[in-house]
Protein backbone atom coordinates (compact mmCIF):
# COMPACT_ATOMS: atom_id res chain seq x y z
CA UNK A 1 0.00 0.00 0.00
CA UNK A 2 1.25 3.54 -0.73
CA UNK A 3 0.70 6.89 1.22
CA UNK A 4 0.72 9.75 -0.41
CA UNK A 5 0.83 12.90 1.53
CA UNK A 6 -0.31 15.88 -0.29
CA UNK A 7 -2.46 19.19 0.85
CA UNK A 8 -2.59 18.67 4.31
CA UNK A 9 -3.85 15.10 4.00
CA UNK A 10 -2.65 11.76 3.46
CA UNK A 11 -4.70 9.50 0.35
CA UNK A 12 -3.96 6.01 0.06
CA UNK A 13 -3.83 4.03 -2.94
CA UNK A 14 -2.80 0.50 -4.13
CA UNK A 15 -0.08 0.20 -6.99
CA UNK A 16 0.83 -3.37 -8.52
CA UNK A 17 3.38 -2.97 -10.96
CA UNK A 18 5.29 -6.11 -12.19
CA UNK A 19 7.15 -4.55 -14.38
CA UNK A 20 4.88 -4.57 -17.58
CA UNK A 21 5.43 -2.24 -20.20
CA UNK A 22 1.58 -1.15 -21.24
CA UNK A 23 0.26 2.43 -20.21
CA UNK A 24 -0.22 2.58 -15.96
CA UNK A 25 -3.82 2.69 -15.27
CA UNK A 26 -5.39 4.70 -12.86
CA UNK A 27 -8.85 3.46 -11.16
CA UNK A 28 -11.34 5.83 -9.19
CA UNK A 29 -14.15 4.12 -7.55
CA UNK A 30 -17.34 5.43 -7.26
CA UNK A 31 -20.20 6.38 -4.40
CA UNK A 32 -19.80 4.85 -1.00
CA UNK A 33 -17.57 2.82 -2.43
CA UNK A 34 -13.31 2.19 -1.94
CA UNK A 35 -10.09 1.35 -4.29
CA UNK A 36 -11.21 -2.44 -3.49
CA UNK A 37 -14.27 -2.19 -5.86
CA UNK A 38 -11.47 -2.73 -8.39
CA UNK A 39 -9.43 -5.64 -6.80
CA UNK A 40 -9.79 -7.92 -9.66
CA UNK A 41 -8.66 -5.51 -12.13
CA UNK A 42 -5.53 -5.43 -10.15
CA UNK A 43 -4.92 -8.97 -12.04
CA UNK A 44 -4.20 -6.59 -15.37
CA UNK A 45 -0.85 -5.62 -13.63
CA UNK A 46 1.00 -8.66 -15.76
CA UNK A 47 0.10 -6.47 -18.88
CA UNK A 48 -0.47 -2.61 -17.12
CA UNK A 49 1.11 -0.92 -13.68
CA UNK A 50 -2.33 -0.81 -12.18
CA UNK A 51 -3.30 1.96 -9.30
CA UNK A 52 -6.76 2.07 -7.12
CA UNK A 53 -6.70 5.19 -5.12
CA UNK A 54 -8.83 5.96 -2.04
CA UNK A 55 -10.79 9.06 -2.17
CA UNK A 56 -10.93 11.12 0.28
CA UNK A 57 -13.14 10.12 3.36
CA UNK A 58 -13.12 6.05 1.55
CA UNK A 59 -10.97 3.26 2.71
CA UNK A 60 -7.73 4.11 4.66
CA UNK A 61 -7.64 8.14 2.74
CA UNK A 62 -8.05 11.04 5.18
CA UNK A 63 -11.13 13.19 4.78
CA UNK A 64 -11.65 16.89 4.21
CA UNK A 65 -13.71 19.26 4.81
CA UNK A 66 -15.85 19.92 2.15
CA UNK A 67 -19.66 20.46 1.53
CA UNK A 68 -21.57 18.20 -0.92
CA UNK A 69 -20.87 19.39 -4.31
CA UNK A 70 -18.34 21.09 -6.26
CA UNK A 71 -16.12 21.52 -3.51
CA UNK A 72 -16.04 17.63 -2.63
CA UNK A 73 -15.41 17.06 -6.26
CA UNK A 74 -13.11 18.97 -6.39
CA UNK A 75 -11.25 17.89 -3.38
CA UNK A 76 -12.04 14.07 -4.91
CA UNK A 77 -10.11 15.65 -8.45
CA UNK A 78 -6.86 16.70 -6.46
CA UNK A 79 -6.40 13.36 -4.79
CA UNK A 80 -6.60 11.77 -8.17
CA UNK A 81 -4.31 14.29 -9.50
CA UNK A 82 -1.62 14.12 -7.13
CA UNK A 83 -1.39 10.03 -7.45
CA UNK A 84 -1.54 10.63 -11.64
CA UNK A 85 1.47 12.27 -11.00
CA UNK A 86 3.22 10.20 -8.28
CA UNK A 87 2.72 7.46 -10.54
CA UNK A 88 3.06 8.61 -13.74
CA UNK A 89 -0.92 7.30 -15.05
CA UNK A 90 -1.09 7.31 -18.59
CA UNK A 91 -4.81 6.42 -18.35
CA UNK A 92 -7.79 7.27 -16.23
CA UNK A 93 -10.57 4.97 -15.36
CA UNK A 94 -13.59 6.48 -13.05
CA UNK A 95 -16.99 4.63 -12.06
CA UNK A 96 -20.03 6.40 -11.67
CA UNK A 97 -18.67 9.74 -9.20
CA UNK A 98 -14.79 8.54 -10.00
CA UNK A 99 -16.22 9.05 -13.62
CA UNK A 100 -17.18 12.86 -13.09
CA UNK A 101 -13.54 12.65 -10.78
CA UNK A 102 -12.46 11.82 -14.43
CA UNK A 103 -13.95 14.50 -16.41
CA UNK A 104 -13.22 17.25 -13.75
CA UNK A 105 -9.73 16.14 -14.18
CA UNK A 106 -9.58 16.13 -17.77
CA UNK A 107 -11.14 19.49 -18.17
CA UNK A 108 -10.29 22.11 -15.36
CA UNK A 109 -6.77 19.98 -14.16
CA UNK A 110 -3.02 19.98 -15.98
CA UNK A 111 -3.06 16.26 -15.95
CA UNK A 112 -1.53 14.71 -18.87
CA UNK A 113 -2.81 11.03 -19.75
CA UNK A 114 -3.22 9.54 -23.15
CA UNK A 115 -6.79 8.11 -22.78
CA UNK A 116 -9.88 7.98 -20.42
CA UNK A 117 -12.31 5.29 -19.48
CA UNK A 118 -16.13 6.30 -17.97
CA UNK A 119 -17.37 2.95 -16.45
CA UNK A 120 -21.37 3.73 -15.65
CA UNK A 121 -20.73 6.93 -15.45
CA UNK A 122 -21.97 10.34 -17.60
CA UNK A 123 -21.65 13.88 -18.28
CA UNK A 124 -24.65 14.50 -15.61
CA UNK A 125 -25.61 12.27 -12.68
CA UNK A 126 -28.86 13.07 -11.64
CA UNK A 127 -29.85 11.41 -8.68
CA UNK A 128 -33.61 10.23 -7.66
CA UNK A 129 -34.54 12.65 -4.70
CA UNK A 130 -35.79 9.92 -3.08
CA UNK A 131 -33.03 8.09 -2.75
CA UNK A 132 -31.38 11.32 -0.70
CA UNK A 133 -33.79 11.70 1.40
CA UNK A 134 -33.35 7.82 2.41
CA UNK A 135 -29.09 8.80 2.06
CA UNK A 136 -29.59 11.51 5.04
CA UNK A 137 -32.88 10.22 7.03
CA UNK A 138 -32.84 6.09 6.58
CA UNK A 139 -29.59 4.54 4.78
CA UNK A 140 -30.77 1.49 5.41
CA UNK A 141 -33.01 2.08 2.84
CA UNK A 142 -30.98 3.61 0.71
CA UNK A 143 -28.55 0.61 0.85
CA UNK A 144 -31.57 -1.97 0.00
CA UNK A 145 -32.14 0.40 -3.03
CA UNK A 146 -29.29 0.21 -4.31
CA UNK A 147 -28.70 -3.44 -4.25
CA UNK A 148 -32.17 -3.99 -6.18
CA UNK A 149 -32.61 -5.48 -9.26
CA UNK A 150 -30.46 -3.27 -12.36
CA UNK A 151 -29.23 -0.95 -9.88
CA UNK A 152 -25.51 -1.59 -8.57
CA UNK A 153 -26.10 -5.13 -9.82
CA UNK A 154 -28.18 -7.02 -12.79
CA UNK A 155 -27.92 -10.58 -11.27
CA UNK A 156 -24.98 -10.45 -8.71
CA UNK A 157 -24.74 -14.11 -6.21
CA UNK A 158 -25.94 -13.49 -2.36
CA UNK A 159 -22.20 -13.37 -1.29
CA UNK A 160 -21.03 -10.59 -3.68
CA UNK A 161 -24.30 -8.59 -2.60
CA UNK A 162 -23.39 -8.89 1.20
CA UNK A 163 -19.75 -7.80 0.32
CA UNK A 164 -21.01 -4.23 -1.38
CA UNK A 165 -23.73 -3.62 1.08
CA UNK A 166 -20.69 -4.17 3.74
CA UNK A 167 -18.47 -2.04 2.25
CA UNK A 168 -21.04 0.68 1.46
CA UNK A 169 -21.65 0.64 5.30
CA UNK A 170 -18.11 0.74 6.21
CA UNK A 171 -17.39 3.95 4.39
CA UNK A 172 -20.84 5.59 6.18
CA UNK A 173 -23.50 7.56 5.76
CA UNK A 174 -22.07 10.59 5.78
CA UNK A 175 -19.34 10.05 3.09
CA UNK A 176 -21.98 8.37 0.77
CA UNK A 177 -24.79 10.70 1.32
CA UNK A 178 -21.84 13.69 0.25
CA UNK A 179 -20.79 11.51 -2.55
CA UNK A 180 -24.68 11.33 -4.30
CA UNK A 181 -25.13 14.81 -3.26
CA UNK A 182 -22.06 15.45 -5.23
CA UNK A 183 -23.13 13.50 -7.86
CA UNK A 184 -26.71 15.68 -8.14
CA UNK A 185 -25.08 18.75 -8.27
CA UNK A 186 -22.52 17.62 -11.53
CA UNK A 187 -23.47 18.62 -15.00
CA UNK A 188 -21.25 19.01 -17.61
CA UNK A 189 -23.19 18.51 -20.49
CA UNK A 190 -22.09 21.76 -22.17
CA UNK A 191 -18.25 20.97 -22.18
CA UNK A 192 -17.69 17.60 -23.32
CA UNK A 193 -16.19 19.23 -26.47
CA UNK A 194 -13.52 20.44 -24.51
CA UNK A 195 -12.03 16.57 -23.62
CA UNK A 196 -9.41 16.13 -26.01
CA UNK A 197 -7.80 12.52 -25.51
CA UNK A 198 -10.03 9.47 -26.51
CA UNK A 199 -12.71 8.40 -24.35
CA UNK A 200 -14.22 4.86 -23.73
CA UNK A 201 -18.19 5.36 -22.53
CA UNK A 202 -18.16 1.70 -21.05
CA UNK A 203 -22.04 0.52 -19.55
CA UNK A 204 -23.38 -2.05 -17.89
CA UNK A 205 -26.45 -3.08 -20.49
CA UNK A 206 -29.10 -2.95 -17.52
CA UNK A 207 -27.67 -0.23 -15.50
CA UNK A 208 -30.77 1.87 -14.31
CA UNK A 209 -28.38 4.03 -12.70
CA UNK A 210 -26.25 5.54 -15.05
CA UNK A 211 -28.56 4.23 -18.35
CA UNK A 212 -27.00 3.43 -21.76
CA UNK A 213 -28.35 6.52 -23.22
CA UNK A 214 -25.80 8.08 -21.08
CA UNK A 215 -22.64 6.59 -22.43
CA UNK A 216 -24.40 7.01 -25.90
CA UNK A 217 -24.45 10.81 -25.42
CA UNK A 218 -20.81 10.66 -24.05
CA UNK A 219 -19.43 8.98 -27.22
CA UNK A 220 -21.56 10.91 -29.46
CA UNK A 221 -20.22 14.32 -27.66
CA UNK A 222 -16.91 13.96 -27.09
CA UNK A 223 -14.43 14.42 -30.21
CA UNK A 224 -12.74 11.07 -29.66
CA UNK A 225 -15.17 9.06 -27.95
CA UNK A 226 -16.58 5.53 -28.20
CA UNK A 227 -19.70 3.45 -26.80
CA UNK A 228 -19.52 -0.44 -25.26
CA UNK A 229 -21.79 -2.35 -23.33
CA UNK A 230 -21.18 -4.77 -20.78
CA UNK A 231 -23.82 -7.61 -21.82
CA UNK A 232 -25.57 -8.85 -18.23
CA UNK A 233 -24.52 -6.63 -16.06
CA UNK A 234 -26.01 -3.06 -14.21
CA UNK A 235 -23.86 -0.37 -12.52
CA UNK A 236 -20.67 -2.12 -11.33
CA UNK A 237 -19.60 -4.32 -14.17
CA UNK A 238 -16.15 -4.97 -12.86
CA UNK A 239 -17.47 -6.61 -10.33
CA UNK A 240 -20.40 -8.90 -11.95
CA UNK A 241 -18.83 -9.41 -15.03
CA UNK A 242 -14.77 -8.53 -14.62
CA UNK A 243 -13.69 -10.58 -17.42
CA UNK A 244 -15.58 -9.08 -19.64
CA UNK A 245 -15.38 -5.88 -18.61
CA UNK A 246 -11.33 -6.53 -18.79
CA UNK A 247 -11.49 -7.87 -22.18
CA UNK A 248 -13.71 -4.53 -23.10
CA UNK A 249 -10.86 -2.15 -21.56
CA UNK A 250 -7.58 -3.71 -23.10
CA UNK A 251 -9.18 -3.78 -26.39
CA UNK A 252 -9.58 -0.15 -26.39
CA UNK A 253 -6.29 0.42 -24.65
CA UNK A 254 -4.61 -2.17 -27.66
CA UNK A 255 -6.30 0.26 -30.80
CA UNK A 256 -6.25 3.97 -28.70
CA UNK A 257 -3.22 3.97 -26.35
CA UNK A 258 0.39 3.22 -27.96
Amino acid sequence: MERLEHHGRETVYRHADRGAAGPTLLFVHGSGSDRRVWNHQLGMADDHPVVAVDLSGHGESDDVTAEAGYECLAAYTTDVVAVADATDADVLVGNSLGGAVVLDALLDRDVDVDAAVLADSGARLAVLDDLLRWLDGDFDRAVEFLHGTDRLFHDADAELLERSRAAMYETGQRVTARDFRTCHEFDIRGELDRVDVPLLALCGEHDRLTPPHYHEHLAESVPDGELALIEDAAHLPMLERPEAFEAALRDFLARRVQ
